[in-house]
């Protein structure tokens, strides 16, 4: 088993967000125990041998994998365990609402393996939260955070959107702030885009809001990089950041590239040369693994101009950055580098400035394109 990192995704949620389309099932009863029965069977129809695979990473996403309570996210890793070794210094991240995130419950999360948090905070400004359908207050962030790390819980992150609707109001700045007063050892921040089929499509396809303009992205995205910088943060990829040896280590090895595996509804996985998905409806999942069947989807066999295409991409994301290979991609980047977007550093790999990674998918497309000519 070469993949030495796992992705289980936990598709419950108490309500479905303004924004989201994700895979999720609300419910008011989580069906813990038909869900990891579930997981159980998935592994042992995909994975029937055991003892031989040993992870480095484990990462428990949504949804909402807090809900599971203490003792399921221990039932859960029990069966995982089954099946897998975790290495002495895996990284095991539950994503946690912070409504979820008590005394009692990090301890049993902590007993059961657990040992860092990726806590859904999002805004601390109420009329957001209700805005975006969240379920939490702005004080239960901080409470959240205070539990975490009574009980041990060092290694957490927290999580913000920006570029919102100008008519809500909200200062950015103040969520930096405020999220900086925490002092988390990880933030990650996602600008707002509206999916299909969410609330927020529907309010805005009526006119009841409007996306944030551009220019609005690009100074806030601007502003947390300046604000998070100057507080010591590095910003290693797109969206994250991180006190030294804080890094996401799961997330990190989908942006190298590596081998991973996707257990639950709408999961997705990585061999190294072919990319595979699990049906996207809790049902769907539930009726197949039970009756002995793999949930797979659908799956793709990446070419070589694919795997190339991806490549430049994942390492244009990131502070490792991409090589540059010739002449001709060194005279592509050159009027990016006149603009601020890129640099090219003492080791000869190319790096985007933060103004380069808010160009990351048409740069990233030039220097494919460059590249395919040779």
């Amino acid at each position: 088993m070469p993949a030495r990192h796992l992705y289980v995704h936990v598709p419950f949620c108490a309500r479905r967000c303004s924004y989201c389309d994700f895979a999720i099932a609300v419910r008011r009863v989580i069906p813990v125990r038909a869900f990891i029965d579930g997981v159980r069977s998935e592994l042992a129809i995909r994975f029937p041998r055991q003892g031989d695979w040993q992870l480095d990473t484990l990462y428990l996403g949504g949804g909402t994998p807090s809900l599971l309570g203490g003792e399921g996210v221990g039932a859960l890793l029990d069966v995982i365990r089954r099946r897998a070794s975790l290495a002495d210094d895996a990284e095991v991240t539950l994503e946690a609402n912070p409504e979820d995130i008590t005394g009692s419950s990090v301890a049993a999360w902590r007993a059961a393996g657990v040992n860092r948090l990726s806590i859904g905070s999002q805004s601390f400004d109420p009329r957001v939260l209700a805005w975006m359908h969240r379920i939490h207050s702005a004080e239960r962030i901080g409470e959240a955070v205070r539990a975490a790390r009574e009980e041990g819980m060092a290694n957490f992150s927290l999580d913000f959107i920006f570029a919102l609707p100008e008519e809500l109001g909200r200062r950015w700045e103040d969520d930096l702030r405020l999220a900086l007063d925490l002092e988390p050892p990880h933030v990650s921040l996602y600008g707002l885009t509206v999916e299909a089929g969410t609330p927020l499509a529907r309010w805005r396809d009526r006119g009841a809001v409007a996306e944030a303009p551009e220019e609005s992205y690009e100074r806030e995205y601007l502003l947390a990089h300046q604000m998070l910088s100057d507080a010591g943060y590095q910003h290693y990829e797109v969206s994250n950041f991180g006190r030294p040896g804080k890094r996401a280590r799961h997330n990190s090895a989908y942006w190298r590239g590596v081998p991973y595996v996707g257990v639950g509804p709408s999961a997705h996985g990585f061999d190294g040369a072919r990319r595979r998905w699990n049906a996207r409806e809790l049902t769907d999942w539930t009726d197949r693994v039970a009756a002995g069947e793999d949930p797979i989807e659908g799956d793709e066999l990446l070419s070589g101009e694919n795997r190339m295409v991806e490549e430049v991409y994942l390492e244009m994301r990131t502070d490792a950055g991409v090589e540059l290979r010739g002449e001709r991609e060194r005279a592509t980047v050159v009027p990016w580098i006149a603009e601020g977007w890129a640099r090219i550093d003492a080791d000869g790999r190319l790096r985007l400035t933060p103004a380069g990674w808010l160009r990351l998918d048409s740069l990233a497309g030039v220097l494919t394109e460059a590249r395919s000519c040779y």
